[in-house]
């Protein structure tokens, strides 16, 4: 027997966005329907890398991640644990004097944003870096910055938003979505049927094909991730660790285990991706280079994921420039662990307010498009 249910906004995507998103909007008193594919923060929400930087991102999406900055500081008060979540500083990898130089760049250049990033070199590195192996010449700290486990942090955020009052579907893969003018409907196999006023379009790697439904088609490529992890070890480093120019990046977990990442795995199917073989041999290739402890470790685990990439490496977020009541929020090009919890405040402030007080005009999907904005007079 076919469900029907009425509500103010309907999210499609169980991600740590979606879910952020949901949380928010409960927060606001809205009354949220969320359905998911797979199992909330199942997907690259859950099986990326952990990092929570802010060094490293583009300008013009500093603000948001700010503003992610702080909603991580209260992580405990908004999802009731705290995900591993330690401001444990990252530091980016200089491999020689030109990345160096782009490291200062990007420290003048970010400096409004006040990340206290402090280069390193030379004798400061050695001391503070004895576990550095010789092919780096300096780095980049940034001592606020972090890391978390996504596999405990993205479903706790879908949790949160259920007991704050959200209506929340697993295994629930959406098949159809129309629009009437006035609302949206959305049909999930034979069992459920949901109208909403507004629809979030969080539906990561897949929310292309959403958006595309809606007149407004983005070239979105995905990726998957190599990953893996060693055994525990006797802990040396402190410091998420990620390298200038891209490449191989990794932190050490309080019990020793160090979570690595680099490279490219592979797609077996629409839903489901592995590192491969070659991917997993460069990442150690290249871990062993900038950490010479790793010589002896164990890989005991490799893993990946499917992301959804733009070809500017910027996220889609904000208002639908084709249908009233839509929102957009994906595209986060493996970055979007760290700013995904702003992003949903974002979308509920668009979603309950009509604007919000974090600059996204970047973000916008009209720069894929030649549609024409909704008129102010077609909004609700």
């Amino acid at each position: 027997m076919k469900r029907r249910i009425e509500t103010d906004v309907a999210i499609v995507g169980g991600g740590i966005v979606g879910a952020s998103a949901a949380l928010a909007l409960r927060r606001k008193g809205v009354r949220v329907v969320l359905l998911e594919r797979d199992l909330c923060g199942s997907r690259s929400s859950g099986v990326n890398y952990g990092g929570v930087r802010r060094q490293g991102r583009a300008l013009v999406q500093l603000p948001l991640s700010l503003r992610a900055h702080g909603i991580w500081a209260r992580l405990p008060e908004l999802i009731g644990i705290d995900g591993e979540y330690i401001r444990s500083g990252h530091f980016k990898i200089a491999r020689s004097e030109a990345d160096m130089a782009s490291l200062e760049r990007y420290r003048d250049a970010s400096r409004d944003f006040d990340l206290g990033i402090e280069l390193l070199s030379g004798e400061r590195l050695k001391a503070l870096c004895p576990w550095l192996g010789g092919k780096a010449v300096g780095g980049s700290l940034c001592p606020e910055d972090g890391q978390a486990n996504p596999r405990l942090v993205s479903p706790a955020f879908a949790r949160a938003a259920q007991r704050a009052g959200a209506e929340i579907f697993e295994r629930s893969p959406v098949d159809s979505v129309s629009h009437d003018g006035s609302g949206f409907t959305l049909q999930s196999g034979d069992r459920l049927e949901v109208h909403s006023a507004q629809l979030i379009n969080c539906a990561g790697a897949w929310a292309g094909a959403l958006a595309t439904q809606f007149g407004e088609p983005v070239p979105m490529t995905s990726g998957h991730p190599a990953m893996a992890v060693t055994s525990p070890m006797p802990h040396f480093m402190d410091w998420s660790l990620g390298v200038e120019g891209g490449g191989v990046y990794g932190r050490q977990v309080a019990r020793g285990n160090l979570v690595l990442g680099g490279g490219r795995g592979l797609a077996l199917d629409a839903d489901r991706a592995r590192s491969s073989r070659d991917a997993i041999a460069a990442l150690t290739t290249q871990a062993i280079a900038l950490l010479p402890g790793l010589r002896h470790a164990q890989i005991i685990r490799t893993w990946s994921g499917t992301e959804g990439y733009l070809p500017d490496r910027q996220p889609v977020l904000g208002a639908s420039r084709t249908t009233p009541g839509l929102l957009h929020g994906f595209g986060f090009a493996g970055a979007g662990f760290q700013v995904g919890p702003a992003a949903g405040e974002v979308l509920a402030e668009l979603a309950h307010e009509g604007a919000s007080s974090t600059p996204i005009e970047a973000f916008s999907i009209g720069r894929f498009s030649a549609a024409s904005p909704v008129s102010s007079s077609s909004k609700d």
